[in-house]
């Protein structure tokens, strides 16, 4: 079984009691086995103490399969430096953003093997690298609307509402943060060119959308296939070696597929008439009083 090991430094009950006395090993003054009288063995609630798991928790990992149950010794049930360790393992994972159900199917694998945690852990912390240098910013009010060529009234608001950009309420002059600043310059970029900013927005709430599907599709079809035809043998280096190839190539596969799709797309809107002028389309109907205004001179 994998050995999860957790130093500590602490100075409390845990450093001070290196040996447990007979009597704190049984509840009836029976005696026990001498190598018994050497080992370092917590009550429910000690654990508790020095883990900072309530005990309610600890019980509910136990039923879980998270933790082991504990040695009884008559009517009283005692908890060793393993489940200790397990405990802060436990801790550890959820600091990582793991859930529970990931944390016993991890250490139950690991328990089978000879992987290190570390490695799993290491390779983990790697995996969430972001893949763009692309981050929040404030911007003045002022310098947004410059920079979206001073649009329309209301677009600030239509963005805010798209969740785009968000006002901070206490700031004087006005301010907002902007979510993705990259992202916002390639919208500031197709206004110039007759692309409202708002239609711009919803291309993009558009494409997230699809793109959040396709990604979380992606890592379930790759985690399914580590060690058989993706991340060489299965192992942690092997596993990041091929997501970091993913960075580069698959941004360049990313590219070159929308670019194929959008010439099949405009082909087909080509072909079923879509360039052509519509009946009434590109000049705006004449309004009643320009109608009555005609019939008159006729």
């Amino acid at each position: 079984m994998i050995a999860l090991v957790a130093e500590s430094t602490e100075s409390g009950p845990e450093a001070q009691r290196d040996v447990t006395s007979p009597g704190d090993l049984v509840d009836d003054g029976t005696a026990e086995d001498a190598d018994a009288v050497d080992e370092v063995v917590y009550t429910i609630d000690e654990l508790a103490a020095l883990s900072g798991v309530p005990s309610r928790t600890i019980r509910f990992y136990q039923s879980k399969g998270l933790v082991t149950a504990p040695e009884r010794r008559g009517r009283v049930a005692f908890y060793g430096a393993e489940h200790l360790d397990r405990l802060r393992t436990i801790a550890d994972l959820q600091d990582r953003g793991l859930r529970l159900d990931a944390i016993r199917d991890a250490l139950k694998q690991l328990a089978e093997g000879d992987d290190s945690l570390q490695d799993w852990l290491g390779m983990g912390d790697l995996l969430q690298r972001p893949w763009s240098d692309d981050k929040p910013s404030v911007v003045t009010e002022a310098d947004l609307l410059e920079l979206l060529g001073n649009p329309r009234r209301g677009v600030l608001d239509d963005l805010e509402r798209l969740r785009l950009i968000e006002r901070q309420t206490d700031s004087r002059p006005a301010a907002y943060v902007v979510r993705s600043p990259a992202l916002l310059e390639i919208g500031a970029e197709l206004t110039k060119h007759g692309i409202d900013p708002v239609t711009v927005a919803e291309v993009e709430v558009t494409m997230r959308k699809r793109m959040a599907k396709l990604t979380d599709e992606l890592v379930t079809f790759f985690a399914d296939r580590a060690g058989e035809g993706f991340g060489g043998g299965g192992e942690p280096d092997e596993i990041l070696e091929s997501y970091e190839a993913l960075r580069p190539m698959g941004l360049r596969a990313i590219q070159l597929v929308f670019a194929q799709e959008m010439e099949r797309s405009l082909r087909g809107f080509v072909e079923a008439g879509g360039a052509m002028p519509r009946p009434g389309a590109g000049r705006p109907a004449p309004s009643s009083k320009q109608s009555r205004s005609r019939r008159t001179r006729r």
